[in-house]
């Protein structure tokens, strides 16, 4: 690591402001912010997913690192084995030497992309193992899926860093935002971050010669159950402030966990009416490019963490 590139990490965590909540917490003096992680790696699981869109997964699926806690705390997050603030998920890798051991194994199995899973609060630490695969003459292609809850002035420094964006679009409503995910400015925070990565990779999905995305930006919406009018908002919000052009995947896969078994509205599975209600609006409004789920995909993408691999059923 370069003189320049450490001052980078220390001054990212000695005041941090990586997400828009800006805790300005010294994380490298052990204080904790919302988010509640530390200065290490804090990584939960380096693991193949192919449950991913075609052209992120492949034939091969994708090595993500999912970093544990969060800076949004979606109540019915399918993660929240590692994504909870409030609990300790006993991390499996230490080191940097470890992980990135972890990440070239699977590299050279054949796949062909790097994502990160939940990075927005861990950029420093996801630049350092970038770097680390990058020294062992590794390139893989780096995909950052993140919430959507970004800042801009991160993303900024992230242009030549990250190949392909796999953000979020969670919410057009901000009291939904609050009540569920405690980010009331969810709605303007999203729609910034991710007009940026626009600004960065336009709409145009750039495939290699396997079909796997190596440049673009793809947006993720999940279909909330009774709330049709949220995804109906995020569409028009797309296709509105940004282009009808960029790929979407919308996603029918909601599964209540076991944290919303006494909320009425979130503890049931989405209905088809309401997912074709949002399917017939994507196609109103023009979108030709990106995917949706067969809706028996509910049972398909729920991962147990505790396992070595948390997606072994679903690959």
């Amino acid at each position: 690591m370069s003189e320049t590139e450490g001052t980078e990490l220390y001054e990212s965590l000695v005041y941090c402001k990586l997400c828009p909540r800006e805790c300005h917490t010294n994380r490298l003096s052990g204080n904790l912010g919302y988010c509640k992680a530390g200065a290490g790696l804090e990584i939960a699981s380096i693991s193949v997913h192919k449950g991913e869109e075609p052209v992120i997964s492949g034939q091969l699926g994708i090595c993500n690192v999912f970093f544990s806690h969060c800076n949004l705390q979606c109540m019915y997050c399918q993660n929240y084995q590692i994504s909870s603030n409030n609990c300790r998920f006993e991390n499996r890798y230490f080191t940097m030497n470890e992980a990135v051991n972890n990440i070239i194994h699977i590299l050279e199995l054949g796949v062909e992309n790097l994502g990160f899973v939940s990075p927005t609060h861990m950029i420093p630490q996801m630049k350092e193992i970038i770097r680390a695969v990058h020294k062992k003459n590794h390139k893989p292609i780096i995909v950052y899926n993140s919430n959507g809850y970004d800042s801009v002035e991160i993303l900024k420094t992230l242009e030549n860093c990250v190949d392909v964006y796999l953000p979020d679009f969670k919410y057009s409503d901000k009291e939904l935002a609050s009540k569920w995910s405690d980010a009331p400015d969810y709605p303007a925070i999203a729609e910034r971050a991710i007009t940026e990565m626009y600004r960065q990779k336009g709409s145009t999905l750039r495939l290699n010669e396997n079909g796997i995305a190596e440049n673009g930006l793809i947006i993720r919406h999940l279909v909330l159950p009774g709330e049709v009018n949220n995804s109906l908002g995020v569409l028009r919000t797309i296709s509105e402030e940004l282009s009808d052009r960029i790929s979407i995947s919308l996603m029918s896969q909601y599964h209540p966990i076991p944290k919303v078994a006494g909320i009425k509205s979130l503890n049931r599975r989405l209905f088809q009416t309401e997912y074709d209600q949002v399917v017939a609006e994507m196609d109103r409004l023009g979108f030709t490019k990106g995917w949706i789920q067969g809706f028996d995909s509910s049972g398909y993408y729920l991962p147990d963490f505790e396992s070595e691999n948390p997606f072994e059923e679903s690959n």
